[in-house]
């Protein structure tokens, strides 16, 4: 060992350090047993009577109580009380038994008088030495790191528990240092906690700027969602970097350290309490059932494979048509859930033959129909093959279903199915009124069900991610309309409600979860450029780092989403979920309806196409981008010849009403096998329901 190493302990190897501690609480624990005689007798009498082979017997003896009490084994920079209580109490034995054996046997080699003594001053030698050295340590480490960078000064929100480990935990850290907390309560304002003073929330711009804080770390657990909200808002108004401990559900009892601390996500500023499941009805259809979920490989159809596997299923089968999506899904649910009975299954919900070769012999309880196009303008774009996926596979589902005796099929929809001003939205409601047809046909077995909520944070296609990649190139961030509002959910809360109205099911309701305050969507822009620290770039900031550009409404986008076509709700079992049964067509009159779709959609005549969608839904109103390049007027409405044809204004966009009605009939009444189009072999089934 150099001398340039015993300086610096922390360069040492683990075996070094076990024996320079020996050997210092050598040389230190016969001094502590000289120093109890010499408090006992009140002068050097005892010392020099009894010489000193006693002080280096106890010294001997008590070596090996620490080392079995496992002080010598704990790293000493995150020594604790426990330990340091353990070699206490294992002390105090030694002294007892040491003092019992000397009484029994009338030993006069001992002096038993100073054995209390020497269990109070031994003791605080042990705990003053470890906390001395680990304070050493960390005061090297934390000047090492200032070198190598600057140490983040940190504001803890929350004089808890919470905040209380956490400035435990960030003294430990090189690289942050806990200066002060923040909280609402007034009692514990100019108070100390952990060492560190506690201010009032109304004096955090003050001291933010007086104690030259970076950062503040929100150490609440418990903190209701709208009031993390404001707090976030107006720590980010003051510049301030702000991240967060989980929530009280992502802790589940985990001790408190620096690697708890995470970002503010924007799943955090929803501003409303997460629905919690039901236990009693999340296992329902799902613990020790065969469940099959289609579209296993996207954003929802995965959570609802993760969140099923925890329910211990009899048996998983995942359906895709997308062989990477898939893949991708079965590797993790067999890493994350190795005991899992899990079958893969390549195919689209569109192939019949395909769909009952996945269900052949599987003896299928519950399906979850997720599969589906959901991304508004390419669907916009390819009505087609949008309408053939949603409206097919639904149609090829509900039979499958009815076929093979499941008992709860579940349709994944959207609040765009209402009142639908674009073809992704309008199929989904045709699925829904095809699930509907399908629970109404007498005999079935299956209660089939429709799911719907509105946007899913995180999800593929979703504002966040795209919002996020805007902001690290530097944007600028697109928004549609300032005024565009929606209602937004987590993904695992969107699973959780499907898995739930699953059991809540009697066959053809809507359920539709009460989702709280829509979310304008410009505001959304800007708290996700305030979380990256930035600043919007505005007429009045012109220094700003991240411009929010307007870009117009596509087509077939809303300014707002809806959840509820009709107002006849009811409570469900769930207090967080609604129910609704909702206007339906007769499975005859539907089935004849969808014959006509889908020889619209083999012409491939867009205007055909939205006209019998608009029989099928009578309140879609779609609107189109060729009135706005001017390429096709808009007709006037029947009766009204005299109008003639009309450009709509340039700053609107007329819906094609006059126009479908126009065409309405023609289209309704061709033939099922209009240009060679044969609906059997469309559906890839004998029937359409």
């Amino acid at each position: 060992m150099t001398g340039l190493q015993f300086l610096n302990p922390a360069s040492l190897s683990r075996r070094q350090k076990i024996v320079l501690m020996i050997a210092a609480d050598l040389l230190a624990l016969p001094l502590c047993f000289t120093l109890a005689l010499l408090l006992r007798a009140g002068n050097e009498e005892l010392i020099l009577q009894y010489g000193a082979l006693p002080p280096l017997f106890i010294a001997a003896c008590t070596i090996p109580v620490f080392s079995f009490s496992g002080l010598y084994r704990t790293v000493v920079r995150f020594i604790d009380l426990k330990v340091l209580w353990v070699a206490g109490v294992s002390l105090a034995a030694l002294v007892a038994l040491t003092y019992g054996v000397s009484f029994v046997t009338n030993d006069s080699r001992l002096p038993r008088a100073g054995l209390l003594i020497y269990w109070f001053i031994a003791f605080a030698y042990v705990v003053i030495s470890r906390f001395l050295i680990r304070a050493t340590l960390r005061r090297t480490e934390r000047w090492r790191g200032a070198r190598a960078q600057p140490i983040r000064r940190v504001g803890i929100f929350g004089a808890g528990e919470a905040g209380f480990q956490l400035a435990s935990a960030m003294r430990a850290s090189v690289d942050h240092e806990a200066v002060c907390f923040f909280d609402d309560d007034r009692s514990l304002d100019n108070h100390t906690v952990s060492d560190l003073p506690v201010f009032h929330t109304s004096r955090i711009k003050e001291q933010l700027q007086h104690l030259g804080i970076h950062e503040v770390v929100l150490a609440v657990p418990s903190l209701p969602p709208e009031r993390r909200k404001r707090i976030v808002d107006k720590l980010h108004r003051y510049a301030v970097s702000v991240r967060t401990l989980p929530t009280l559900l992502e802790l589940v009892d985990r001790k408190i350290t620096m690697q708890s601390i995470r970002e503010v996500k924007v799943e955090d500023l929803l501003g409303r309490p997460v629905v919690p499941p039901r236990e009693a009805l999340f296992a329902k259809c799902t613990q020790r059932k065969v469940v099959m979920v289609t579209g296993a490989g996207g954003s929802i159809g995965s959570e609802l494979c993760r969140q099923v596997a925890t329910q211990l299923p009899q048996k998983l089968i995942i359906f895709d048509h997308s062989e990477w999506a898939l893949y991708t899904v079965e590797q993790e649910l067999r890493r994350t859930f190795p005991a899992l009975p899990l079958l893969a299954r390549i195919g689209s919900v569109c192939d019949a033959n395909a769909v009952a070769a996945a269900m052949q012999g599987q003896q299928v309880d519950t399906i979850y129909h997720a599969a589906a196009y959901k991304h508004v303008p390419l669907v916009e774009a390819n009505m087609p093959e949008g309408i053939r996926n949603n409206v097919l596979g639904a149609v090829t589902i509900a039979n499958m279903a009815d076929r093979f005796g499941v008992q709860t099929c579940v349709l994944i929809s959207t609040d765009k199915a209402v009142r639908p001003t674009n073809v992704m939205g309008a199929s989904k409601r045709i699925a829904e009124l095809i699930f509907q047809a399908a629970a109404a046909r007498q005999g079935t077995r299956t209660v089939f069900s429709m799911v719907r909520f509105g946007n899913v944070l995180g999800s593929s296609g979703s504002v966040v991610p795209l919002f996020r990649s805007q902001i690290e190139r530097g944007g600028p961030i697109t928004i549609t309309h300032p005024d565009v509002i929606r209602f937004f959910m987590l993904i695992p809360e969107a699973a959780q409600l499907v898995i739930q109205a699953g059991a809540m099911a009697r066959g053809g309701e809507v359920f539709v979860l009460d989702m709280g305050q829509p979310v304008r969507i410009a505001d959304l822009a800007r708290t996700m450029i305030e979380m990256a620290g930035l600043m919007e770039r505005t007429r009045k900031n012109p220094n700003g780092d991240i411009e929010i550009k307007i870009v117009g409404l596509r087509p077939g986008e809303k300014l707002y989403e809806e959840l509820l076509i009709g107002g006849n709700v009811t409570p469900s079992e769930h207090e967080r979920i609604m129910c609704t049964r909702e206007e339906r067509l007769e499975e005859g009159e539907l089935r004849d309806r969808l014959r006509a779709l889908y020889a619209a959609c083999e012409s491939r005549d867009e205007l055909k196409i939205q006209t019998v969608v608009q029989s099928i839904v009578p309140e879609y109103a779609p609107y189109t981008s060729l009135e706005e390049s001017g390429s096709m007027p808009v007709p006037a409405a029947p009766g009204d010849a005299s109008q003639g044809a009309q450009e709509p204004p340039d700053d609107s966009r007329v819906p094609l009403q006059t126009a479908l009605r126009r065409v309405a009939s023609q289209t309704l009444n061709q033939p099922d096998t209009a240009n060679g189009a044969n609906p059997a072999q469309l559906s890839g089934s004998g029937k359409l329901l």
